[in-house]
């Protein structure tokens, strides 16, 4: 389901087309309650229920935990972020996405930082019609976050990987080799480091 990524700086005046009032949306704490719940049951979001599909969530909620608990932002970013005009970070996701375990908890912290910044989670599966607009190579790579304006202009988009754990996809791929467990063996050495990084540049972007 991963994938590459682009950072897609969208053309300034390119309106999200899409109301949100008539779906189902979650804070980033509603989203962790909501998969509490369903793991509870032994279940997952989406209709694919299968073992494995709700192994990958109970290891999600691990990286989550483990996330929440230990992430860590740079000043520099938190200087960038407490400057932040008025925006909502949209985010496309899944419980059972290994990428969003680990990118999520990075970009709640980021949107705590600034009451201006609105965090909002909504299930890939059950919006087809707004990932099918933000495609990543042609498919409905997750998560992907589409940052929104007061005037609801599409500022840019970013996800599903940062850049040096998409590369190692590619990477193992061209090779012929497995790699989800060096991916998240990357994502633990980079501390979150990365993803940080290409949002200072997404967001300087913002105010150039």
């Amino acid at each position: 389901m991963h994938v590459s990524i682009r950072i897609l700086l969208r053309l300034i005046n390119m309106q999200f087309k899409y109301k949100l009032e008539d779906r189902s949306t979650y804070s980033y704490t509603a989203y962790r309650e909501m998969l509490d719940k369903l793991m509870a049951d032994g279940k997952t979001t989406g209709e694919d229920q299968s073992e494995a599909m709700i192994d990958y969530t109970k290891m999600n909620i691990v990286r989550m935990n483990r996330w929440d608990r230990t992430t860590k932002l740079t000043d520099d970013l938190k200087d960038l972020l407490q400057n932040t005009s008025k925006q909502k970070w949209l985010v496309l996701n899944e419980g059972w996405c290994g990428d969003a375990a680990q990118n999520l908890p990075v970009l709640n912290k980021m949107a705590e930082l600034n009451e201006n910044i609105q965090l909002e989670v909504i299930l890939r599966d059950e919006n087809l019609d707004i990932i099918d607009e933000y495609l990543t190579n042609g498919g409905r790579s997750i998560p992907k976050l589409i940052a929104i304006d007061e005037n609801n202009e599409v500022l840019f988009s970013w996800g599903p990987r940062p850049k040096k754990m998409q590369d190692k996809v590619v990477e193992l791929k061209k090779a012929g080799l497995p790699y989800a467990e060096e991916v998240h063996k990357l994502y633990a050495k980079d501390r979150a480091a990365s993803i940080q990084a290409e949002f200072m540049t997404l967001l300087n972007k913002q105010t150039a």
